[in-house]
């Protein structure tokens, strides 16, 4: 029986192999409930939610109500318990890759492609999107797009403005390239900094 600590790194290096360009973030907190993964792709984010042999479907339709919130894409990687009524319990527009162990190792099938999330060109997403960034990133994009910085504003006032400003293809892009660039080592500093800075002003 597979585990999910035994199908996350070769998940990883599959996707790695099948998509090129990627980073993961894992556990990722969506509302009330929590993303094993999110994969950042260069102009789309993909939810990724794994159910392992030992795992159930009892947590899985409110799961699959808050991915279709927030990602372009999603998609279930199972394990062989599941795989033949998995489709039953999620979209036809997600993606199914369905997992085995052969040779002691954990083999990957693609059983169904990921279609694209029919919310995903709705204004009300890109919206929810924007919560993934804090608030240095957000004053980034401002600055790209030649903003005024806002400084003393809520990050909802600002990510409102971002929203009426720039084009939905081109945010997304931004938002996309914040998450690849994000640096988990040096985030509070640079929160610290910017903190420092507007009360400055």
């Amino acid at each position: 029986m597979l585990y999910d600590k035994d199908i996350r790194e070769p998940l990883f290096e599959y996707l790695d192999e099948t998509f090129g360009k990627n980073r993961m973030i894992e556990e990722k907190q969506i509302r009330k409930c929590r993303a094993d993964v999110m994969m950042v792709l260069e102009e789309d984010l993909v939810g990724i939610e794994i159910k392992s042999d030992a795992d159930t479907y009892v947590r899985l339709e409110r799961q699959v109500k808050f991915y279709n919130l927030f990602f372009d894409y999603n998609m279930v990687v199972v394990g062989t318990s599941h795989a033949a009524h998995i489709k039953e319990y999620v979209p036809e527009w997600w993606g199914i890759i369905t997992v085995e162990e052969s040779e002691g190792k954990p083999d990957f099938y693609c059983y169904r492609q990921m279609q694209p999330n029919p919310r995903k060109h709705q204004p009300s997403f890109l919206k929810r999107q924007l919560t993934f960034l804090w608030r240095p990133e957000l004053a980034h994009i401002q600055e790209l797009n030649e903003m005024p910085k806002y400084r003393e504003k809520s990050k909802k006032f600002v990510s409102e403005k971002i929203l009426a400003k720039v084009e939905p293809q081109v945010l997304k892009s931004q938002i996309c390239e914040a998450l690849f660039e994000r640096d988990y080592s040096t985030i509070a500093e640079t929160i610290q900094e910017y903190k420092k800075a507007r009360e400055k002003k």
